[in-house]
C-alpha cells in the first residue's frame, strides 16, 4: 500500500522519468498541494522509499549529482501504480472536512457572524476558482492525469460555490 504522496510521485515518474528538482516543479505548477501532503523537503525522502521497494530505479547520469539524478519507474512500480491508482479512484473514502467541525458547532455562532464566515467563504472559494482555471490554462496543453485532476478539483469547488451561493442568498433575502 503506497501513501498518497508515494502514489503521486511514483505516478509523475510514471508519466516520464524525472529528477527530484523536476518533480518539485510539476507538484508546484499542477497544484498537487492543494490535494496531497507532499512537501519540498519530502520529495528526496518518497524517491528513497519508493528506490528501496524496487518502484522507481535512478537511470544512469552524467551529471553525478545526486540531486539530479533521473529516475523511471520499472515494471513492478508501473504496475503498483496503476493498481493503487485504480483503487483509490473506486474506493468512496470519506475524509475529515473542517468546515464541517464548524457547521456542527453552529449553535455557537450568531447568526451575523455565521453569515460574514458564509461570505469570507465564498470569496476565498471564488479567488480559488480562478486561480485553478488560470493554472489548468497556463499549462495547456495538460496530460489526461492533470487534466482529470483539474476537472475534478473544479467540479468540487462549484459544487461547495453552489452551496454557498444558496446560503448566503437564503441570508440576504431576510
Amino acid at each position: 500500500m503506497l501513501t498518497p504522496a508515494e502514489l503521486t510521485v511514483l505516478g509523475l515518474i510514471v508519466e516520464q522519468p524525472r529528477h527530484g528538482y523536476d518533480l518539485e516543479q510539476v507538484i508546484e505548477e499542477r497544484g498537487v498541494r492543494q490535494w496531497t501532503d507532499i512537501g519540498f523537503s519530502s520529495i528526496y525522502y518518497v524517491i528513497g522509499k519508493l528506490e528501496k521497494r524496487h518502484l522507481i530505479e535512478a537511470a544512469e547520469s552524467h551529471s553525478g549529482g545526486k540531486s539530479r539524478r533521473v529516475f523511471r519507474a520499472t515494471a513492478d512500480g508501473r504496475q503498483i501504480a496503476a493498481n493503487e491508482a485504480a483503487a483509490v479512484i473506486a474506493d468512496l473514502q470519506t475524509g475529515p472536512h473542517p468546515v464541517l467541525v464548524g457547521l456542527a458547532n453552529l449553535t455557537l455562532v450568531p447568526e451575523h457572524v455565521y453569515d460574514e464566515a458564509l461570505r469570507s467563504r465564498l470569496a476565498q472559494l471564488e479567488a480559488r476558482i480562478t486561480s485553478v482555471r488560470e493554472a489548468e490554462r497556463s499549462q495547456a496543453p495538460l496530460p489526461r492525469p492533470a487534466r482529470e485532476v483539474f476537472s475534478y478539483s473544479l467540479s468540487l469547488l462549484e459544487a461547495e460555490r453552489l452551496w454557498l451561493a444558496g446560503r448566503v442568498k437564503v441570508r440576504d433575502e431576510r
